[in-house]
């Protein structure tokens, strides 16, 4: 049997969530429930969908089967389940679905006064998205828990990071910290493109990873520039915080960049 459809109104602050069973879902046939919730680390006001399948009911928009014309089979299903995602967080802000096509990095092409943010990994989709008047940007970004390959945190860590890293390995050994470093500065870097439209290297930023004080399962994160920021509401940017949260299967990171206040 298949989950009832996700109802087409939702709240305008919350989460959707959808796990698949049977024809139609990709990651097997077997029913997932899976108790990661990306809204508990994503600030009010962002519309969020997670999903842990592919459903059957994710389709193409137009322009976006062109982008994806030779790629292969997983790939063209992360690409469109993604994308449906997207289009399910943007009608929990009451706007229409629409194509989510590329940049000129391969950033995700918002409608006009919408921020937002897309991730997958292997049984894992979910987008973020919230209006320009209330975020300046989001970034979201999911790995699995599960250490990094051999020799990549070398590349993607800063040598005051890898000291960070032990000395919270040495804390909490259940905890996948180096993946964690990696899945922020993936989420930073998602943050930071859509503001400047530069490059932000692994190594133009270090990251502090804080642990949760009554939750093991998530905490925070501090990402602190090392190179030459935009300027927000008359500052410079030199400073990303954002949250964490991981389960034995996944680690989600998200940051979210508040718009000016008003007076």
């Amino acid at each position: 049997m298949h989950p009832a459809a996700p109802s087409p109104v939702r709240p305008p602050f919350g989460s959707e969530r959808r796990n698949c069973l049977g024809s139609g879902a990709s990651f097997g046939s077997e029913w997932r429930w899976a108790v990661i919730v990306i809204e508990k680390v994503l600030a009010r006001g962002v519309a969020s969908v997670e999903v842990f399948c592919d459903p059957p009911d994710a389709v193409l928009y137009p322009g976006e089967a062109q982008l994806i014309t030779r790629a292969v089979d997983k790939r063209r299903r992360e690409f469109r389940t993604v994308r449906h995602c997207a289009r399910q967080a943007l009608r929990q802000l009451g706007l229409p679905p629409v194509p989510v096509l590329r940049g000129e990095r391969g950033e995700p092409r918002w409608p006009a006064d919408v921020v937002g943010s897309m991730t997958h990994c292997a049984g894992y989709r979910a987008a973020a998205v919230a209006h320009s008047r209330d975020f300046r940007a989001v970034g979201i970004d999911a790995e699995p828990h599960e250490p990094l390959p051999a020799g990549v945190l070398a590349v993607i860590a800063r040598h005051e990071e890898q000291e960070h890293l032990r000395e919270l390995a040495a804390a909490d050994r259940a905890t996948c910290w180096d993946r964690i470093l990696f899945c922020a500065k993936e989420t930073v870097y998602k943050t930071w493109f859509p503001l400047t439209h530069r490059w932000l290297g692994f190594e133009d930023a270090t990251v502090t990873i804080n642990p949760g004080t009554t939750d093991p399962e998530q905490g925070c994160f501090s990402a602190r520039l090392l190179v030459a920021g935009p300027t927000i509401t008359g500052h410079p940017l030199i400073r990303l915080d954002g949250r964490w949260l991981r389960n034995h299967e996944f680690v989600i990171t998200t940051v979210t960049l508040p718009a000016e206040r008003r007076a």
